[in-house]
């Protein structure tokens, strides 16, 4: 007991007694101030829920010709021109609720067919038509309904069995990943022997069969340059340009580092991953199957597919997160993340709710999003050429008329 009492009367008279005596008797400067923020929070939340909430959409359907000349730089330039970091100005933003524009490309098998889509605000309907028909003149689009949704709105449940991840980097984003460059799909045909890692996954999407079908997202939304930073202080610390300055500074000489041929090649490569166009990324895909024919081999298959883009001293994909549980409840906990995955996949869903904020967009989820420029992007997704010939990939044998005459270019 007299333990007790000293302890009591050490902090009965000791400086914490006296933090908390300050902190009481200025409530009137902390209180209203905490109050504010916590308002100010629940305004945001508030305004850019109803502005989302009346968000219209638009769902379009690629369809691809017997026949694509083009190479996978046709894509890049689409992505470029659908790079949008606009966030309003202070009365769109905080009293309107705007927030900033976003895309979902997409790749799905259903039943072994597959098929090309995209998401997109309706009001840019028109300029995602234009920039594709400028590039793809042979192709059709169309509106189509949303391909999930023609399952049962509950998944898992006692018919279908579900499976999902979603990817991260291996490195900082300004390691890029292999890209149709490095796979020379950037030269004439005539050059080099075309191999195009999209025909890995078309053949194996492909390959499904009746009963089970794979989504594959990628969310898109403009990034500012602030991504680049990371990147030119590589190249600063590889090149020793601190050490260089410092020297001149005192009047020193400095003997510039040698570099060796791979740190070379590291350096040419980030640099021309940053001199392209940025754009937040979230990669996901959604395996479902009837229970009668799911097996793991199929979302298997896809995680090591993924692996044809990483790059031993660049970048590469890792699964960040997915469905599975090992542990405490796993039944519970992997249903759970069954409906999570597929809730998030339907909304398209990455920087805003249900999977991200509307106070701090891409802050929060299990997989915060990374950085791919246009270049990135327009290697996992492009309209697919002769050397992606998988038997089961739904093309057109002919166009059936011209892209609208009225679209802008």
């Amino acid at each position: 007991m007299s333990f007790l009492f000293d302890l009591f009367s050490l902090f009965s008279k000791g400086p914490v007694v006296e933090v908390l005596k300050l902190v009481l008797n200025f409530w009137f400067l902390w209180v209203p101030l905490a109050l504010f923020f916590v308002a100010w929070e629940i305004w945001v939340v508030y305004v850019r829920s109803y502005y989302f909430s009346r968000f219209p959409w638009t769902f379009l359907e690629i369809r691809i010709p017997g026949e694509v000349e083009k190479s996978p730089r046709a894509m890049e330039i689409v992505f470029n021109s659908l790079h949008n970091t606009r966030t309003g100005n202070l009365i769109e933003a905080y009293w309107d609720g705007y927030i900033t524009t976003w895309y979902s490309f997409e790749i799905a098998s259903i039943n072994g067919e597959v098929r090309f889509f995209i998401r997109a605000p309706k009001f840019f309907r028109n300029l995602v038509e234009s920039q594709i028909y400028s590039q793809y003149p042979e192709v059709e689009i169309a509106e189509v309904d949303d391909y999930t949704k023609h399952l049962p709105k509950e998944l898992p449940n006692d018919e279908f069995s579900v499976w999902g991840a979603e990817f991260g980097l291996v490195k900082k984003d300004c390691y890029p990943i292999k890209t149709y460059v490095d796979f020379k799909l950037d030269l004439p045909a005539e050059e080099t022997e075309k191999t195009d890692p999209m025909s890995n996954i078309i053949e194996f999407l492909g390959s499904l069969r009746d009963g089970e079908q794979l989504w594959f997202q990628i969310v898109i939304q403009g990034a500012t340059d602030d991504w680049k930073k990371t990147g030119e202080k590589l190249i600063e610390k590889m090149l020793g340009r601190k050490k260089f300055q410092l020297a001149a500074e005192k009047g020193e000489k400095a003997i510039p580092p040698l570099l060796a041929p791979g740190e070379k090649d590291v350096i040419e490569a980030v640099e021309r991953n940053m001199s392209k166009l940025g754009f937040k990324t979230g990669i996901r895909f959604v395996y479902v199957a009837r229970r009668d024919v799911y097996t793991p081999a199929s979302f298997s298959s896809m995680l090591g597919i993924m692996k044809q883009f990483n790059s031993l001293n660049l970048n590469g994909f890792k699964p960040a997160w997915n469905t599975s549980i090992d542990y405490l409840f796993i039944k519970r906990r992997q249903a759970y993340r069954q409906r999570q995955i597929v809730e998030n996949f339907r909304g398209r869903s990455y920087f805003y709710p249900p999977y991200g904020s509307f106070v701090q967009p891409g802050k929060s989820g299990d997989v915060p999003p990374f950085v791919f420029n246009s270049e990135e992007l327009a290697t996992i997704y492009h309209i697919p050429g002769r050397t992606a010939g998988a038997p089961r990939l739904e093309r057109i044998e002919a166009k059936k008329g011209s892209p609208p005459a009225n679209l802008p270019i």
